[in-house]
């Protein structure tokens, strides 16, 4: 049985469980789930706006203490997703740079599509699209990226 690693601060001391692949039918899975997505995407963000990161950094960024960020850096870690020496910079591996970039690519097409297709204010849409991303189907994704294509077109 495959297993996939689902991070929920919530279920245990390290803030990480497995659950089987049985449960991810019809849902973009791989495998870290939404707060493992979350550092990965927010080491992406903090990298291309500052150079480096640091686990301050990522505390800072998503108002949670730097033990949580040491706890989660070190499952990231040992999936390969990121690397970093003890206490210094953190650094996405090739995995986890892809990983991050999906991630961040969904977020602005459902924060756009929310803002173009409903109305929403940015804000709204930034703080929905960030729990949206990361239950989103292959096939829901597909169709606001269409929608969102066709839309532009129109303004165009």
């Amino acid at each position: 049985m495959n297993m996939f690693l689902r991070l929920n601060p919530a279920n245990s001391a390290a803030g990480f469980s497995l659950l089987p692949n049985s449960l991810k039918k019809g849902v973009r899975i791989v495998k870290i789930q939404e707060s493992g997505e979350n550092y990965l995407e927010t080491v992406l963000i903090l990298e291309k706006k500052n150079g480096t990161v640091r686990s301050v950094d990522v505390a800072n960024y998503l108002g949670v203490s730097k033990p949580s960020v040491s706890r989660a850096m070190s499952v990231l870690k040992k999936a390969g997703l990121i690397s970093q020496e003890s206490y210094g910079d953190i650094y996405l591996t090739e995995a986890g740079r892809q990983k991050a970039e999906a991630v961040l690519h969904r977020h602005r097409l459902i924060s756009k599509f929310l803002r173009l297709s409903v109305g929403i204010d940015e804000e709204t849409a930034d703080r929905d699209a960030c729990r949206i991303e990361h239950v989103i189907s292959d096939a829901t994704e597909d169709g606001m990226r269409r929608y969102v294509a066709e839309l532009e077109k129109e303004k165009a």
